[in-house]
Formats: structure tokens, sequence, C-alpha cells
């Protein structure tokens, strides 16, 4: 019944869901008291109205707004969720202490891309060193082009001269995470968590 006409697409309707009250809602408890974040406020509306927006549809609402700055006008830390414009935009990288296979240690590189959660390239070893790092990042060069920049932890393979000339040859910006601040590679470890399942 329709005939091809029904394999069409239906128009989808592009008008926002969450209910526009609940939104100015939030956009006042944030005025009233500007330290409160978008988690806070969630709460809050979540216990006065029995349910409400997420606290990720309540900070892309105050990012619209330009409601997320800190009080005296400078921007946040980046501690909240974070996902780069675009693909190639920000690759993230890192390496999984995988099993023990004929008595040696195995490791696991890997590339993500941040925006679409892509696995853009891998390379499995068994040495955590620059010739297997280079070579997830070569695989990820040649499946999916050259990202505009590279997010890496400090590792001896991921602070290499030659991984930095490779990427500067490239005009790819090479960004380390300082020691003890894993935040912005949650997405790769998330995916290594599904590695070892």
């Amino acid at each position: 019944a329709g005939g091809f006409e029904a394999l069409a697409p239906i128009p989808r309707s592009t008008e926002p869901v969450t209910d526009r009250r609940l939104l100015e809602l939030a956009e006042s408890l944030k005025r009233e008291v500007p330290k409160r974040t978008a988690a806070q406020v969630a709460e809050i509306i979540g216990a006065a109205e029995g349910s409400g927006p997420s606290s990720r549809t309540i900070q892309r609402h105050f990012a619209r707004l330009g409601l997320n700055t800190r009080p005296d006008g400078s921007p946040p830390q980046a501690f909240g969720r974070f996902e780069a414009a675009a693909p190639l935009d920000l690759w993230t990288g890192d390496a999984l202490h995988g099993p023990v296979i004929a008595g040696r240690k195995t490791y696991l590189f890997a590339f993500i891309d941040d925006h679409s959660r892509a696995l853009v390239g891998y390379r499995f070893g068994v040495s955590e060193d620059t010739l297997r790092l280079e070579a997830a990042f070569r695989s990820a060069l040649a499946a999916r082009g050259v990202p505009k920049c590279c997010y890496l932890d400090n590792g001896s393979a991921m602070v290499s001269k030659q991984l930095l000339r490779a990427c500067a040859s490239l005009g790819v910006r090479l960004v380390h995470s300082r020691p003890g601040r894993p935040q912005g590679r949650g997405k790769i470890e998330r995916f290594f968590e599904t590695v070892r399942i």
C-alpha cells in the first residue's frame, strides 16, 4: 500500500520539543544565581515540576543565551561535555594495555574522531612504542584524511619528536593533556571499555 511514494522520507519537524516555559524557568534560575550549573538547574526544575529538560539541554540553552560564562565574564573550565564542531577537527589518541598473549603484553593504539566518535585508526602491538603509535596514526590518515588537531596523553610514545615532526609537516596541531587530568580523553576511554568487554 502506497507504492513507491511510501518509500519517500516524511518531512521532519524541527521545532524544539522542550517546553519553552521550562527553558524560561531555567534561564531565570540561572540569572537569579549565576553560579548555578546546568546540572543544578535541571535538578531544581525536576524537583519542582516532576520532570524537565536534561542538564545537557539546559547547558546548550545557556550557551545560546551567552550564560555559560562565570560571573566575572570569563569562560568556564571545560569540565562539562565537549564535542568538536565537525569531523576532522579533533582526534583523540591513546593506548590500551591489552591481555598477555604467549607471555608478552599487548597494546592497542587507537585514534577516535571527537565529533563523530568514529574509530579512525588503530594498531595492535607487543610494545608501547612510537612505531605502533605512528602506524595507528598513519592508518587513520589514510582512512579519514588529515585532522586539524590531535589530543594525546603524555606517554613516552605520544611525546616523541618523530610524531611532533610528522604532525608539524602535515599541519596538525599536537596537544598533550596535563598530567593528572584525563578528562579530555573520556570518549576514547569509553571506547576502550567496550573493547575490554
